[in-house]
């Protein structure tokens, strides 16, 4: 999503809902049938706007009261060829009479604007068996003979393998409007789905006309024309009619992605810089702060690198102000040495890393979890940081509050894990209400006890008070060398560990004032999943799924990783069987050539393993892909099943 048409979505969500009832399906005579939700993927070439299509219809979903989640389907290249298998570009849609927390499993229906698209989604086993799909029947009379030959081809496969297959004339019907229907057919597109899904003609005009809100008239015109006509195909043409109940929703709702949700955070938090480089897919993070910050007084400072970026929020946080930056996997390692030096200097910052698959370049448009041991234990020597990780749309705006407001009371770089499951996912939420207390309070710019030193680090905690530039009595030598309590360079064996200790006491200190989240589920039972991150939606649909059929399942989520929360081991006891889930690597059990002695667990399975020195297994993906909740119940059930 780019940060202009998050901004509208995020608008779009604060005009009051409509009920079920108000609800115009113009769908003439024929009724609706009622689901409770249903997944839809819109899947097209990059560049014809089926990423935008479907963040739109997820936007008049919500603002009609459905609950969301949406996950865009971006291919790995920039440009990649048309009509090829790799370059599929979209998005996800699951829309319910329920709250979504979760991508969800395979599509109940998907809109292909080629076959070749489509069969990048059928082969990575996103359709469901059985699921409509509506194609663009323009390539079966195309002049290549070759692409014509490959439609029918797949046409015929598709119908065979026993999915409902609509052949539509986009294409056609798009250029009765514009002359280049690459750039009409997702607004066709969403008018047929607002269509079969019975959603508001006026609402679904509105969001149009936030989409384009920079566009010129004619350009907002035309497109309102394609979703009108899209949307008279669908009612005359097709026999798919689906109402999806919506509950009455009791206050205001936002509805927006993770890095908007971030962005947003990061101005509510009271920060006043963000320095960056791009990086996918944490860039439209700071191309939203880029769009609002310069209005609350504050800064994006693009740099020219992940290293300047990073150093120049340190030199800002030194100056008096609580700095962030924005980054992903590789960046995360581009900035550890200047991380280091916050550590040593115990200078506040804020550092948010957007998780992708990895390692070197990997999968940057996908999802992983993978970047957990790089943050806790990435820099060289022991550098202690606090790690936490957002595990919900709502949570990114929450978690950078949180951030600032540990890193400046502790003096400590604080890492927040999001990821590309994340970034993109649309959810709505409840608006949230300021408050003052998520700013920092001002500057002290008051003299400086005569006695007191920079690092006089207080024996409970390790916490020293921080002096500010241009404090009277506070001039100092700052250093990322080892020094001692006056900030003077020290090799001194006894002063060298005395700085080690309280800068690793302040996680300890940390660690006393936090509270374990409840368990979802039984306090004990046959099995415990542990998740972390993006991942709890899926989990917990899933235990969902497990305790109703009798099965004596649980989980508990964690949001901070470093340091962790009391009872964890405690919990863990209550179980039979301990298993963590995790969107990062481990090593199959069933491989030939794995044994106990040789298999890598995930990360936070062997964190868990090695603190408290329990049983616990791991279960997890690293395909670049959201965990879904039947993966996760199939994996519970071997795991419950296992003698």
């Amino acid at each position: 999503m780019t940060s202009q048409s998050a901004h509208h979505t995020a608008e779009a969500a604060e005009l009051p809902p409509t009920t079920v009832q108000d609800r115009k399906s113009g769908t003439g005579a024929r009724p609706a049938e009622v689901l409770q939700e249903h997944i839809v993927e819109i899947v097209s070439d990059s560049g014809e706007g089926a990423q935008r299509c479907g963040q739109s219809l997820a936007a008049i979903a919500a603002r009609s009261g459905n609950g969301i989640w949406t996950v865009e389907i971006i291919p790995a290249e920039i440009q990649p060829p048309p009509r090829s298998i790799a370059g599929a570009s979209g998005n996800r849609v699951r829309m319910a009479s329920h709250r979504v927390t979760n991508v969800g499993d395979e599509a109940d229906l998907v809109v292909a604007f080629n076959e070749q698209v489509l069969l990048s989604r059928l082969r990575a086993g996103e359709v469901k068996p059985g699921a409509i799909i509506l194609i663009d029947d323009c390539w079966a009379n195309d002049p290549d003979r070759e692409i014509a030959k490959n439609y029918e081809k797949v046409s015929a496969e598709v119908r065979a393998a026993g999915y409902r297959l609509y052949e539509v004339p986009m294409e056609a019907e798009c250029q009765k409007l514009v002359p280049d229907p690459r750039r009409g057919k997702n607004m066709f597109v969403l008018g047929m789905l607002c269509a079969i899904y019975s959603l508001d003609e006026a609402l679904a005009r509105t969001q149009v006309r936030l989409t384009f809100a920079k566009k010129d008239q004619k350009i907002v015109d035309a497109n309102i024309e394609l979703l009108d006509a899209g949307r008279a195909w669908a009612t005359a043409n097709l026999d798919l009619r689906y109402e999806i109940p919506t509950p009455p929703v009791t206050e205001p709702q936002v509805v927006t992605n993770g890095n908007a949700a971030l962005a947003l955070g990061v101005v509510a938090s009271g920060m006043e810089v963000c320095a960056m480089y791009p990086i996918t897919p944490a860039t439209s993070a700071s191309h939203y702060l880029s769009a609002v910050f310069e209005k609350v007084g504050c800064v994006v400072h693009q740099a020219e690198d992940e290293i300047a970026a990073c150093t120049f929020a340190i030199g800002a946080s030194y100056a008096g102000k609580c700095a962030v930056t924005i980054t992903s996997g590789p960046g995360l390692s581009l900035k550890q040495e200047a991380i280091g030096l916050a550590v040593m200097a115990e200078i506040p910052l804020v550092v948010i890393d957007v998780q992708r698959g990895g390692p070197s370049t990997g999968l940057p448009t996908k999802v992983e979890q993978g970047d957990l041991m790089s943050a806790i234990f990435g820099g060289h020597g022991d550098a202690p940081k606090v790690v936490m990780a957002a595990s919900t749309i709502e949570d990114c705006f929450y978690s950078v509050i949180t951030a600032r407001k540990i890193a400046e009371t502790f003096n400590m770089v604080v890492v927040i894990l999001s990821d590309a499951a994340l970034s993109t996912a649309q959810q709505p939420f409840p608006r949230p209400k300021f408050n003052a207390d998520w700013l920092a309070p001002p500057v002290d710019q008051s003299a400086v006890p005569l006695e007191s030193r920079p690092y006089d680090w207080d024996e409970r905690t390790g916490i020293m008070t921080r002096f500010i530039p241009g404090q009277p009595n506070g001039m100092h030598c700052l250093t990322g060398l080892a020094h001692d309590r006056g900030s003077h360079v020290a090799y001194d064996p006894e002063i060298n560990e005395e700085g080690l200790l309280n800068r690793s006491r302040k996680l300890a200190a940390l660690q006393t004032t936090l509270r374990l989240a409840p368990v979802f589920g039984d306090d004990e039972g046959d099995l415990l999943l542990i998740g972390w991150g993006s991942t709890k939606g899926a989990i917990e649909e899933a235990v969902t799924r497990l305790r109703a059929r009798g099965r004596r399942v649980s989980s508990l989520h964690l949001k901070f990783l470093q340091p962790m929360a009391s009872g964890i081991d405690t919990v863990m006891r209550r179980f039979a069987k301990v298993m963590t889930i995790e969107n990062n690597w481990n090593d199959p059990p069933d491989d030939p050539l794995i044994t106990p002695d040789n298999r890598r667990y995930s990360s936070v399975a062997m964190l868990l393993r090695a603190r408290w020195l329990v049983d616990v297994d791991c279960w997890g993906k690293a395909r670049g892909q959201p965990l879904k909740p039947g993966a996760i119940e199939q994996a519970a059930l071997a795991k419950l099943d296992k003698a």
